[in-house]
């Protein structure tokens, strides 16, 4: 999946800011080889974004579906056909044999396999997702399967409310007992919800994606329905706990004789104070409480952060007994999606949204609409290339939440659909310079798992429909065949995989040891 909140912030920028500092250069060299043996280097997409067919063998509508037909979807655009993996998934599996992937990672529609949310299966949608496991478990490729990323089944959204309700924990638990029952013998790892924090505040908040849900003043987009001061938090909560009640039917059914493992993902931005203030030092904490703190402290700790309780009081559903000693340790691992970083400046003074007319930028609006303006206002650095913010991401979730698994499930770098398709030397820098952090935060003791290159192919992103594209494998969409041609950052995945070829790192460090900041 695209870089969801990267984008938003790149889009919705405050301001740029002209910071200069003195800086020396620190280039790290390593291969393959200085991982661990048991690290994984992987790449992945999702069923939304890569199979298209969405009306083909039994499919029924998801949310996005709905939301693309409407013309809420970026330029106007569909995932209708998208990279048309659903019919050229073989081809991509043998260039991933060719590319020396050791992992892939993607999503289940829920609506292919069970058209109506519940009951009936669909036999042709088990068919085709029987048929991409098997042909990737035979290149001896790990399998790692996300059960929802951000395409709920429309039918469930209608009948009432979808992750609104607390009625869909027992639909949840059906679809992944199929999926675990029909699949599971050849899936290494399970992620139960794919960036349940992205998913409440851009879907049920700013109404940015499907289901498009917000109210006035805080929604970015016009939407037709929604509360924005209650329904992110509902849907998180309804998230949280369907999560735990999945973790718990896998390990008490599947995980002894299939031997996988599970786990949730969130998505992040590393934080930087934008002045050593005490109160933006402050501001920060609460930015990472509030940002992720919101799903990892539950699962980790079995409630939200303190903070949260207080500053959202009401707004925020409680757990009950019962469900927080469910949801305390209900992972095997943590799924990391980071892109970017950002300054962070306090605004904790303001306690209700900045009204439409204030000259301000909508990032504004962002940092005063979700959490009551108490994280603080976001300024993205510039440019957004920041692999320090991915150690120093790395290193806080060990100190922070107990040194779990992690692995960097979503990485990657967006360039413009009129940029050289297949020229993408800055994609490879990028590439290198976070596989370097990641390596870093691995030599530091963090207990670093894998790392996933987002995407394998280009698809369709949700933030900017085709205008952008991240895949290592360029997707011709004005081509009704949707060719596939490697770009230059495949061959260089591929040979730092497969022929353990020397990559590097240039590390910028001001000589006060300030932050990470490329000019």
């Amino acid at each position: 999946m695209y870089q969801s909140l990267l984008l938003l912030l790149l889009h919705l920028i405050l301001f740029f800011l002209p910071f200069f500092t003195k800086e020396v250069l620190c280039i790290h060299k390593f291969t393959r080889n200085d991982f661990p043996l048991d690290f994984v280097f992987g790449a992945g997409t999702s069923s939304y974004q890569y199979e298209g067919a969405v009306a083909e063998d039994g499919r029924t509508p998801s949310i996005w579906d709905t939301f693309a037909h409407e013309g809420r979807a970026p330029g106007k655009s569909t995932a209708d056909i998208a990279a048309d993996g659903y019919h050229k998934y073989k081809e991509d599996v043998n260039f991933m044999s060719d590319v020396g992937l050791e992992a892939y990672r993607f999503s289940i529609s829920w609506s292919r396999i069970l058209p109506n949310g519940r009951g009936a299966v669909n036999p042709k949608g088990l068919e085709y997702y029987r048929s991409v496991v098997n042909e990737i478990f035979e290149r001896g490729i790990k399998i790692h399967v996300s059960l929802h990323h951000l395409d709920l089944p429309q039918i469930i959204h209608d009948e009432y409310g979808g992750w609104l309700s607390p009625r869909i924990v027992d639909d949840f638990k059906e679809y992944a007992d199929l999926c675990f029952r029909e699949f599971g013998e050849k899936v290494s790892h399970w992620t139960t919800i794919v960036e349940p924090n992205v998913y409440a505040m851009a879907g049920y908040d700013f109404g940015l994606i499907a289901p498009g849900r917000c109210s006035y003043p805080f929604g970015l987009t016009n939407c037709t329905a929604g509360d924005s001061t209650t329904e992110p938090y509902i849907a998180l909560h309804n998230m949280l706990i369907a999560h735990a009640e999945v973790v718990k039917l896998y390990r008490t059914k599947y995980q002894g004789n299939q031997n996988g493992k599970i786990g949730i993902n969130f998505y992040s931005f590393w934080c930087y104070p934008y002045s050593n203030s005490s109160a933006n030092i402050e501001a920060v904490q609460r930015v990472f409480d509030f940002q992720f703190g919101w799903v990892l402290n539950p699962v980790v700790f079995g409630d939200y952060p303190e903070i949260m309780k207080k500053i959202c009081g009401s707004k925020l559903p409680n757990f009950t007994t019962s469900q927080k000693k469910l949801l305390k340790g209900s992972f095997d691992f943590i799924g990391l999606n980071y892109y970017t970083s950002a300054f962070v400046i306090d605004n904790s003074n303001i306690l209700s949204m900045f009204p439409r007319d204030y000259n301000l930028d909508m990032a504004a609006k962002i940092s005063a609409s979700r959490n009551d303006t108490a994280s603080g206002a976001f300024v993205p650095t510039h440019p957004q290339i920041d692999p320090t913010g991915l150690q120093n991401m790395l290193d806080y979730l060990k100190h922070s939440y107990g040194d779990p698994p992690i692995y960097v499930e979503e990485n990657g770098y967006n360039m413009g659909a009129n940029s050289i398709a297949l020229n993408d030397s800055e994609r490879i820098d990028f590439l290198r310079q976070h596989i370097g952090a990641t390596l870093e935060a691995v030599r530091n003791g963090v207990n670093v798992k894998g790392y996933f290159v987002w995407s394998f192919v280009d698809v369709f992103e949700f933030l900017t429909g085709y205008q952008t594209n991240c895949g290592l494998y360029h997707v011709d969409f004005n081509d009704d065949l949707r060719p596939r041609t490697p770009k230059l950052s495949a061959h260089w995945y591929s040979n730092f995989l497969k022929n353990n070829s020397e990559a590097f790192s240039i590390e910028r460090t001001d000589l006060q040891n300030l932050l990470y900041f490329s000019q």
